[in-house]
C-alpha cells in the first residue's frame, strides 16, 4: 500500500506485450498523429491567411483546429514513446499535466462546438440579426469563454484529483493519465469528493448537448421551409460537417463514460479511450474539408504557396 505523498511516478497501461506489436502500435499512432498534424496544420493557416474565410464560422473552426492539435499532442506522443522505448513510467508532474491539459482541451472543445451550433442557428434562423450577435467582438468573447471554461474545469479536476490520497498503488489502467482510472487508486472514503466534480462536469456537458440538439431542431425546421432544393442543399452543406463532428465527439465520449461495469476490461477501455481522444482530432479536418469548397480552395492555395517558396529557397541560396 502506498499514499500520494510517496508516489513519484505512475505506470501506464501498454497496448500490447510483444515488441513486434509494440512497434506496430507505434507506427499506427504515428500515422494517426501525422494525419492530425497535417489536417489541422493546413486548416489553421488557410483560414488565418485567406481574408475570404474571416467569418464567424471559420473563426470558430480555426479555434477547433488549434484545440484538436493540442489535445492529440497531449496523449499520443507519450503513448508512442511508451511503445518505442518499452517504458511505461510517467512522472507525477507529467501525469498531473496530462490530466489538466486533457480536461482543459476536451471541455473547451465541447464548449466551442456549442458556440458553433449557436453560430449556425443564428445564420439560418435569424440572418437579419447575425451581424449584431456574431460580430468580431462577440465572436472573440465566445471563443475566450470556451477556452476559459476549459481552463477552469481542467484546473478544478487536476487540483481535486491530485489532492486525493492514493492508496491503491500507482498502476493506471489506461495509455494516458485519465481521471476515472486515477480515481481507482484513491482511498474509498475520499472518492466521493471527485465524483461530485465529475457530476458537475456531466451536468455542464448535458446542458451543452441539449442546447446543440435544440439548435439543430430549429435549424432543420427552418431548412424544411426553404422552397428551393438548391437552397436546402447549401444550408445542409454548412451544417452537416459540424453535426458530424458533434456526433463523433459525443458518441465516443458517452460510450466511454456510460458503458456498463460488466463490460469494463482493459482492452475495451483502451479502445474506448482511443475512440474519444485520438480519432476525433484526426478525423475532424477531413469532415470539415470534404464538403466545403471554399476551405479546400484555401488549403490548395496554402499548399501551392509552400511549394513555390520551397522552390525559390534553394535558388536564392545558390545565388
Amino acid at each position: 500500500m502506498s499514499n500520494s505523498s510517496s508516489i513519484t511516478k505512475f505506470l501506464l497501461l501498454a497496448f500490447v506485450d510483444t515488441q513486434e506489436l509494440q512497434l506496430l502500435h507505434f507506427w499506427l499512432f504515428l500515422g494517426i498523429y501525422l494525419a492530425a498534424l497535417l489536417g489541422n496544420g493546413l486548416i489553421t493557416p488557410a483560414i488565418a491567411c485567406d481574408h475570404r474565410l474571416h467569418t464567424p464560422m471559420y473563426f470558430f473552426l480555426l479555434n477547433l483546429s488549434l484545440l484538436d492539435l493540442a489535445s492529440i499532442s497531449t496523449t499520443v506522443p507519450k503513448s508512442m514513446a511508451t511503445s518505442l522505448w518499452d517504458t511505461r513510467t510517467i512522472s507525477y508532474a507529467g501525469c498531473a499535466a496530462q490530466v489538466f491539459l486533457f480536461s482543459f482541451l476536451i471541455t473547451a472543445e465541447f464548449s466551442l462546438l456549442t458556440v458553433m451550433a449557436y453560430d449556425r442557428y443564428m445564420a439560418i434562423c435569424n440572418p437579419l440579426h447575425y451581424g449584431t450577435f456574431l460580430g468580431s467582438r462577440p465572436c472573440a468573447n465566445m471563443a475566450v469563454a470556451a477556452w476559459g471554461s476549459g481552463f477552469l474545469h481542467g484546473l478544478l479536476h487536476t487540483a481535486n484529483t491530485f489532492s486525493l490520497p492514493l492508496c491503491q498503488g500507482n498502476a493506471i489502467n489506461q495509455f494516458f493519465c485519465e481521471v476515472p482510472q486515477i480515481l481507482k487508486l484513491s482511498c474509498s472514503d475520499a472518492y466521493l469528493r471527485e465524483v461530485g466534480v465529475i457530476l458537475v462536469g456531466v451536468c455542464l456537458a448535458s446542458g451543452c448537448f441539449i442546447f446543440i440538439v435544440l439548435s439543430y431542431v430549429q435549424i432543420f425546421r427552418a431548412v424544411l421551409r426553404i422552397p428551393s432544393q438548391q437552397g436546402r442543399h447549401k444550408v445542409f452543406s454548412t451544417c452537416l460537417p459540424h453535426l458530424a463532428v458533434v456526433s463523433l465527439f459525443t458518441s465516443t465520449a458517452m460510450a466511454a463514460s456510460l458503458k456498463p461495469p460488466s463490460f469494463a476490461s482493459p482492452p475495451l477501455e483502451l479502445l474506448m479511450a482511443v475512440l474519444y481522444s485520438v480519432v476525433p482530432p484526426a478525423v475532424n479536418p477531413l469532415i470539415y474539408s470534404m464538403r466545403n469548397q471554399e476551405l479546400k480552395d484555401a488549403i490548395r492555395r496554402v499548399v501551392s504557396e509552400m511549394f513555390l517558396t520551397s522552390d525559390k529557397f534553394p535558388s536564392s541560396l545558390h545565388k
